[in-house]
C-alpha cells in the first residue's frame, strides 16, 4: 500500500472516492442522492461562465460562481444563483452552503439573503467567508 500526493488525480482516482462514499452513505445512512447542479452561461455555444456544485443529504453546495469582468453588474449572477437555488429546492433541500474570499462576492450573497457563519484567514489580510442559506418556506 502507497500513499501517494498529486495536483492530478485522475477521473479515475475521483471516481474511486466519489463512489466509495456514495456506497458508504448509502450502507450507514440509507441514502445517496449527491448530484452535480450546474448553471452554465453559454455565449455562441461556448460556456463563458456560470456556476457549479452539488446537492447531496438535503444540503446544496455552492463550488464555483464566475462571470466574465464585462458581466459582473449586469443581473445575470443573480439570475445564474437563483436558477441554481430552485433547482436545489426542487431537489429537496433544506439549505446551502457557500465560502468565498473577502475580496470575492461576499457581499453578493448577503444581497441575496445568504447568512455569513464563519472565517477562515488565510493570509495577514484576507480570510474566506462561509455562508449558509436556509431553503425551507
Amino acid at each position: 500500500m502507497d500513499l501517494v500526493l498529486t495536483d492530478q488525480p485522475t477521473a479515475e482516482d475521483e471516481a474511486v472516492v466519489s463512489n466509495g462514499l456514495d456506497d458508504f452513505n448509502l450502507a450507514a445512512g440509507g441514502v445517496q442522492d449527491r448530484k452535480p447542479l450546474a448553471v452554465l452561461l453559454k455565449e455562441s455555444g461556448e460556456t463563458i461562465g456560470g456556476l457549479t456544485g452539488r446537492t447531496s443529504l438535503g444540503l446544496w453546495f455552492v463550488d464555483l460562481l464566475y462571470l466574465p469582468e464585462r458581466l459582473r453588474g449586469s443581473g445575470l449572477g443573480s439570475k445564474i444563483l437563483a436558477e441554481a437555488e430552485v433547482e436545489a429546492r426542487r431537489r429537496g433541500c433544506l439549505s446551502g452552503i457557500v465560502y468565498t474570499i473577502q475580496f470575492q462576492a461576499p457581499e453578493f450573497y448577503a444581497r441575496h439573503g445568504w447568512i455569513e457563519f464563519g472565517r477562515v484567514p488565510v493570509g495577514a489580510d484576507r480570510s474566506r467567508v462561509f455562508f449558509r442559506k436556509e431553503l425551507r418556506g
